[in-house]
Formats: C-alpha cells, sequence, structure tokens
C-alpha cells in the first residue's frame, strides 16, 4: 500500500492553514503570511501562541515582544538547514527542562527565546531516523515533516528498555521521546506520535462527534477505552507495524531481533481488534477519513 495519500487529506491541509493564519493575525498581525510548507508554521505559530500566553500572564514584557516578532519561535536559528525543506527542529530538554502545569495533564516544552538545539550528535541520530523512516515508505517522510516538526529528544536508553514517548493537543506537531542509539528504533517512535498528531488534526477538520460513552476493548491497555482513545491505538500501533516490517530486511544483529519481537507482539495484539475496529469506523462519519483508518488497520492485519 502507498501511504503518501494516505495522509495527505485536505480537511487536514486547510485546518493547517486556516488555524495558522488566524493565530498569526493575533499574535504578528504586520507579520507576512508564511511561505513553504504550511504544516511547519502551524506547529510552530503554536508555540509562539502558547509561549505569548505565558508571557502576558505572567507579565513578562520583553518575552512577549520577542514571540511577536519571531513568528517561527526562533526555530530557523536552532540548527544548520540543508536542502529546500527545513529539517525538523531537534531539541534535547530532558525530562527535568518539561513545563508542568494545571493546564496541562502531560509535561511539555515550548520554544522561548533561550532555547538551544540539540547537540549535534543527537541531530544527527534524529535525522537518520527521519530518513529512515522516509526510506521505509516516502509517506512516512511526508507524516514525519509535517507532524512531527519539533522532536524533544528526553532519556537517553539501552535498546530493550521501556521507550515513553507522547503528543499533545494544545502543540500539534511536536514529539516528545526517550531515543536509543538507534535511529531505526526512533524512526519507529516518531512515525508513531507523528501518527497521534495527525489523527488529532484530522479528527478535528472533519469536526468528528465520538461518543465518550462508547468503550471498545484496548490490547494495548488492556481496557476497555472509549472509542477516540481506541481509534488512536488502531492507528498508530499498526503505522509503527508498517514501518518496522519495512526496514526489517535492512538491519540486523540486536536491532533486527528487537524490532523482530516487537513486530511479533503487535501482531497478537491487533489481531483481536479487527470486529470491533469495524464498529468504531461506523462511528466516524467522514468517509474520508474513515477509509484512512481503515486502509492501514487492514494492511497491518495483513502482515
Amino acid at each position: 500500500m502507498e501511504l503518501r495519500p494516505i495522509f495527505d487529506f485536505a480537511p487536514v491541509h486547510q485546518l493547517h492553514r486556516q488555524r495558522t493564519h488566524r493565530l498569526r493575525e493575533v499574535l504578528s498581525p504586520n507579520a507576512p503570511l508564511p511561505e513553504g510548507r504550511i504544516a511547519r508554521h502551524y506547529a510552530l505559530t503554536h508555540h509562539v501562541f502558547e509561549g505569548a500566553e505565558a508571557a502576558a500572564r505572567n507579565g513578562d514584557q520583553k518575552a512577549f515582544d520577542w514571540y511577536s516578532t519571531h513568528p517561527d519561535a526562533g526555530a530557523d536559528g536552532l540548527g544548520p538547514v540543508a536542502g529546500p525543506e527545513p529539517p525538523p527542529v531537534v531539541l534535547a530538554p530532558g525530562v527535568d527542562g518539561l513545563i508542568r502545569s494545571s493546564a496541562s495533564e502531560t509535561p511539555y516544552y515550548v520554544l522561548a527565546p533561550h532555547t538551544r538545539g540539540a547537540r549535534p550528535g543527537l541531530r544527527d541520530l534524529t535525522l537518520e531516523a527521519v530518513d529512515a523512516a522516509a526510506a521505509a515508505d516516502p509517506g512516512f517522510g511526508t507524516l514525519i515533516a509535517d507532524h512531527a516538526v519539533v522532536i524533544c529528544l528526553l532519556r537517553h536508553k539501552r535498546l530493550g528498555e521501556t521507550l515513553d514517548s507522547w503528543s499533545i493537543t494544545r502543540l500539534p506537531g511536536t514529539v516528545f521521546c526517550d531515543y536509543t542509539d538507534e535511529p531505526l528504533v526512533l524512526g519507529r517512535d516518531l512515525v508513531h506520535e507523528a501518527g497521534h498528531s495527525w489523527l488529532n488534526d484530522a479528527l478535528t477538520a472533519v469536526h468528528a462527534k465520538l461518543d465518550d460513552q462508547v468503550r471498545f476493548f484496548s490490547p494495548w491497555k488492556d481496557a476497555a477505552r472509549p472509542v477516540y482513545g481506541f481509534l488512536h491505538a488502531c492507528w498508530s500501533f499498526p503505522l509503527m507495524m508498517l514501518y518496522t516490517a519495512a526496514v526489517l530486511p535492512h538491519c540486523s544483529g540486536d536491532v533486527r531481533r528487537f524490532l523482530r519481537t516487537y513486530l511479533d507482539e503487535q501482531r497478537a495484539l491487533l489481531a483481536p481488534t479487527a470486529d470491533d475496529h469495524a464498529s468504531a469506523l461506523s462511528l466516524v462519519a467522514d468517509a474520508g477519513l474513515r477509509d484512512r483508518l481503515r486502509a492501514v488497520h487492514q494492511e497491518a492485519l495483513a502482515l
């Protein structure tokens, strides 16, 4: 299955344009409208809005003025730019550098005047991971370029240790993840979190209304979950499976054993969701989104 058309979803592109223009009009009304990849501006503009709001709340005029005059949140100064398309913004704030506030149950990080890019070694590791995803399928390259615009590396771990990762709706296109020394493993987790970000945008773009009272059993959580969480799991884990199946022939040694074991585990977890996934999809009114979710789920079931 060719994945690029799956992620090329017109309502998501329209959402990116509309929200980017709306936020920029509030924060920087005199700034020129952005050129280039709109998804990148969409992600960075949310950092600007989040940072400016916090600065206004804290009475920090200097920081507020900085955000007002930096519609890219300073991203273009955080690392070398190679090629026609800017690479992801790679940061390494660590867990201790994350913001914890009553506004979010999940810790996060906002680009700010004091932000520094990750050291070259970590940036190179991340760009190798991005390249590996694009080599596995050009669609994965598009997914990461649009939905993992800012990558925050957290804890370095050994291969085989539990790797935590997440994304949040208040900062779309920003990914938080642990990492090992293996770019192929980081690429897998970037696909997973970028997938979550894509689906959040897609559900918003089509004005999806999912009944919180409807629940389906999620093998990944070993519990019944609302349809929203169930659909997210049945989308992002299959994307990781498709990525893993694509890169397995090109790796060896410990990495191959790790990824092969992971794929086997995911096959076992995904198989029992077939009937419930069909029922959950019936609650998604938009045919274009419904078809995309079904296609990825079925492709992963067939692995």
